[in-house]
């Protein structure tokens, strides 16, 4: 059964339990990156009615619970990774405020233009923007079956076994997870 991530405990819970694995240093920049990212998602919510919040809380788990992911841009990353695409924000006020080399991995996973354009493009993404995405699509589908549409089901199962799983080749622990959740979803591919 493959592992599911848990943001609805909030970043308040979260914090303590990375702290033997981060330095005070990244969980500070994650603290600014999280109230950041909160007050810009504001009230947004996921399609099941959950808070937005909890997606992002989601991917960085991920990430470092998981993958053992240290980087504290990366980390920044994986919460900001829809800042950009789904509020108002822009690129440069993430550079402004988090740096070039943040800015550059939310930029890799910002959709803009053509779907399957940005799909593809991934391909040709540094180690850091894939890990952040596959965390991020990993945080979209575990619960794939709780989508209110059942046709977005479907076509978010081939989409992601088509684009995504592929990224996770040559990533032991994404190539794992990928593997037995594909398995366990199969039946959405009719």
């Amino acid at each position: 059964m493959t592992r599911t991530f848990d943001g609805s405990v909030g970043w308040a819970a979260l914090r303590p339990t990375f702290a033997d694995r981060l330095g005070p240093q990244t969980l500070e920049a994650l603290d600014d990156a999280v109230a950041f990212a909160t007050q810009r998602h504001g009230e947004q919510r996921r399609p099941a009615g959950e808070p937005y919040v909890e997606h992002l809380l989601e991917a960085l788990q991920v990430l470092v619970d998981a993958v053992g992911e240290r980087d504290p841009d990366t980390l920044r990353a994986a919460v900001l990774h829809d800042v950009v695409e789904d509020t108002p924000t822009t690129i440069d006020e993430v550079r402004e405020r988090f740096g070039d080399r943040v800015a550059e991995l939310v930029g890799w996973v910002t959709k803009s233009g053509d779907r399957a354009q940005y799909l593809a493009r991934l391909r040709d993404a540094p180690d850091a923007a894939i890990a952040v995405k596959l965390a991020d699509r990993l945080s979209n589908v575990q619960r794939l079956r709780t989508h209110p549409r059942p046709e977005k089901r479907a076509s978010y199962y081939r989409e992601t076994v088509a684009t995504i799983v592929p990224l996770a080749a040559g990533r032991p622990w994404f190539q794992q997870w990928y593997s037995e959740w594909q398995a366990g979803h199969a039946d959405l591919d009719g």
